[in-house]
């Protein structure tokens, strides 16, 4: 069986992958020697769709820095122990966590005993928390009233346009940035009522079960009638819907990213003498979230919009301003 050491820190330039089970992997060499190779190939293909990219590379990522810092697979516990302890206060607490869970996950697909789980590494963490634990930071919501004043404040160039509806449709929608990014004319079902966006992956959807997000038609702001005059003024008609714009007023043919959106966001709020330091693309969400509870809608109402398997999930969205 092949270590990972830190002689080779980089996982890029491993040639096996440390979150594939082993095993599989040598029955799949095993395999195709009477088997179509198309057939394990595709099987590898499905092992490897059990986790999203994005997992995937964040949790390379972290094996990286584990390796990077004095770490080795296969790690003892004090090994894992004493790098918790060096980045005890220096990285976040939810990083340390994911770097325990890929810390983990790299040993079980190597059929080797999880660290992670041992009595020093939980009591070390579990220090760690009680001692530089503290409050997680939340993007401050955006109000109605925050809302109307940025798009009156937009006109009709291409940009303008854009971006307000990407805004309108991210607050009224309730998407997550990457939802948002992830539109689509082929998700889009227009009616004289409104739209409904269909949503086919999303973070906590990976089965791509889907959900339906309705929004009628309505007087002065309208997410609807501002998503059809940039579709129309752009000419976009196929392929994702919010695109960069360059200088030129040039549409590109690729998507906005989830970190476009903030910066977007924040430029607008800025343009309109907000501060926009407590403001993320995430903020679009939590207003939505904070504004519908505010106004008494019942929360399964509210969870259908946004996704949420429970209340305590959405309660995290909600911004309160009074405490009582």
């Amino acid at each position: 069986m092949t270590f990972l050491t830190p002689d080779n820190p980089h996982l890029s330039e491993l040639t096996i992958d440390p979150l594939i089970p082993a095993q599989f992997a040598v029955n799949c060499k095993q395999a195709q020697e009477g088997v179509d190779q198309d057939v394990t190939e595709e099987v590898r293909r499905l092992v490897q769709a059990a986790t999203s990219p994005n997992t995937r590379r964040a949790y390379r990522s972290d094996l990286a820095h584990f390796l990077a810092n004095g770490g080795k697979l296969p790690a003892t516990a004090v090994d894992v122990a004493v790098y918790l302890a060096r980045f005890g206060g220096k990285l976040a607490i939810a990083t340390l966590a994911r770097r325990l869970v890929a810390i983990g996950r790299a040993h079980t697909c190597q059929d080797l005993t999880n660290p992670c789980q041992s009595e020093p590494v939980r009591l070390t963490f579990r220090g760690i928390r009680r001692t530089y634990g503290r409050p997680q930071r939340q993007a401050k919501a955006l109000t109605k009233e925050d809302i109307c004043a940025v798009v009156a404040s937009l006109g009709d160039s291409l940009s303008d346009l854009r971006d307000r509806a990407l805004i309108l449709l991210g607050f009224h929608g309730a998407f997550r940035r990457s939802e948002l990014c992830a539109v689509d004319c082929k998700s889009i079902a227009w009616s004289d009522r409104g739209m409904v966006i269909t949503i086919r992956k999303s973070k906590t959807d990976q089965e791509r079960k889907g959900r339906d997000i309705a929004m009628p038609r309505g007087r002065g702001i309208c997410p609807v009638e501002a998503l059809q005059r940039w579709l129309e003024t752009s000419g976009i008609n196929e392929g994702t819907v919010f695109r960069s714009i360059d200088r030129a007023g040039r549409i590109s043919n690729a998507a906005l990213s989830g970190d476009a959106v903030g910066v977007i966001l924040k430029r607008r709020l800025r343009q309109v003498g907000c501060d926009p330091s407590d403001y993320s693309g995430h903020s679009l969400r939590a207003g939505f979230v904070t504004e519908a509870v505010n106004a008494g809608i019942p929360t399964w109402k509210i969870r259908r919009q946004t996704g949420h398997s429970s209340d305590t999930m959405l309660d995290r969205y909600i911004r309160r301003a009074e405490p009582f």
